[in-house]
Order: structure tokens, then C-alpha cells, then sequence
């Protein structure tokens, strides 16, 4: 194993413990993987995050076939949106609350919040409803991710991807925050929705705050200027 590759691996364990601290996974439920090499790197199954060492994580080739540890129950899905999404390099699965709530009920959350386009389009999508671990699943999540960051999985959980580790738990953690506020915000009824065409905006101002620029047009109502020497 080379430096590079268990520095990758510490750092997909620290990961899956930042899951737990943050809220958003509990036990063992849950699982990540990291585009790497010839395949993936992803958590073995049953296996607490409390106590995973970088050495158990388990490296799956596209084929399905694995080095080490059983790998997670969900691997289809994982290994299929890596192989389906060039865009992409870490596949985060997990059973946070308010995401599954509303995945339970089987709802797709709508634009009620400019934050939904951070997934890409104008809603979070909730895939239909398989049995966990099965090539149904997978493909399930394959439709509701097409042109997307995020999905719910119909009465299981949610998916986040990202490009790095980062990014990834980064989304999930969104993905849970506006779950919580949709769940809240129906407390009051259905809340209005926001137009495509402003929606439409908003990823584009999205899409340019990705690369460093601010939500302005460049130059329109810049306030910062070089510090007097």
C-alpha cells in the first residue's frame, strides 16, 4: 500500500466519524466510497466507525470483485454512480433524520428554498422505493441523481456526491438542513415554491460562486479595493 493510498484511506475513516459527529449517521448504517485506482475504496459492512482502522476499508474493482473485508451491503450503487458519473469521485450514503423523514413519505423536495439548487436543479429528488443492497436500488438512484449532486431514497435514506471527501459531507449535511427546514416549513402548509426561471438564476449564480466569483455580475457591485499603501 503506498503513502498516497492509506493517507486516502485515514482520511475516508476521519470522514465517516465527521457522519456520526455531525448528526447525520448513527451505529453502523451508512457508507462511502472514493473513486481510487482501478476501481473504489468503500467501508466494509458491520463494521462501527468508532473503531475502523484505514486498514479495513475494502478496494472493489468495477466487476464487483474485492480485496480484504466484505464490503458495505450497498456497494451496487456505489460502484454504478461512479461508472455512470465522471463528475464524480465520493458517493456518501446515510440515514439522517429529517432526510429520511421526508423520504418516508416518499416526497420530492421542491424549490420552497433558493439552497435546492445547490443539488443542481429545482428539486431533491426522492427515488422510488427498493429493497436495500439490490441492483433495483441502484438503478432507483442511478434516475433520481441524473443532472443531480443529492437524492432521498424512498423509506431508506439519502445520497450525496461529491469530487472530494469535503465536498461530499459538505452536501449531505445540506441535504439534512433542508430536509429539516421542508419538514418545518410544512408545519405552516405547503410552502410556495420558487419559479424555474429564478431558480434558473440561482444555479447559474451557483455555478459562478464555484469558480471564485462572487453572486454579482462581475464588476456590478463590487465593494472590495486594493488596501492603501
Amino acid at each position: 500500500m503506498t503513502d498516497d493510498e492509506m493517507t486516502l484511506r485515514s482520511r475516508m475513516v476521519a470522514t465517516c466519524r465527521k457522519m456520526n459527529e455531525t448528526g447525520i449517521n448513527q451505529g453502523t448504517a451508512g457508507n462511502l466510497s472514493v473513486r481510487h485506482g482501478e476501481g473504489f475504496l468503500i467501508t466494509p459492512s458491520s463494521l462501527p466507525y468508532d473503531v475502523m482502522q484505514p486498514e479495513d476499508l475494502v478496494m472493489m474493482f468495477w466487476d464487483g470483485t474485492y480485496e480484504g473485508r466484505r464490503p458495505s451491503s450497498e456497494w451496487r450503487f456505489h460502484r454504478d454512480i461512479l461508472k455512470a458519473r465522471a463528475d464524480v469521485n465520493v458517493v456518501l450514503h446515510c440515514h439522517s433524520h429529517y432526510a429520511t423523514s421526508v423520504a418516508c413519505h416518499h416526497r420530492t423536495i421542491p424549490a420552497f428554498h433558493y439552497m435546492v439548487g445547490v443539488m443542481g436543479g429545482t428539486t431533491l429528488r426522492c427515488a422510488r422505493y427498493a429493497t436495500f443492497g439490490t441492483q433495483a436500488l441502484s438503478d432507483a438512484a442511478i434516475e433520481a441523481l441524473e443532472d443531480r449532486m443529492a437524492c432521498l431514497l424512498g423509506q431508506h435514506g439519502q445520497i450525496s456526491l461529491g469530487t472530494s471527501l469535503e465536498g461530499a459531507l459538505w452536501m449531505a449535511v445540506e441535504v439534512e438542513t433542508l430536509a429539516r427546514m421542508y419538514v418545518q416549513a410544512l408545519a405552516l402548509g405547503e410552502p410556495p415554491v420558487l419559479s424555474d426561471e429564478e431558480m434558473g438564476r440561482v444555479i447559474s449564480q451557483m455555478k459562478r460562486m464555484s469558480y471564485g466569483l462572487g453572486p454579482e455580475e462581475e464588476g456590478s457591485n463590487d465593494v472590495a479595493r486594493p488596501r492603501a499603501r
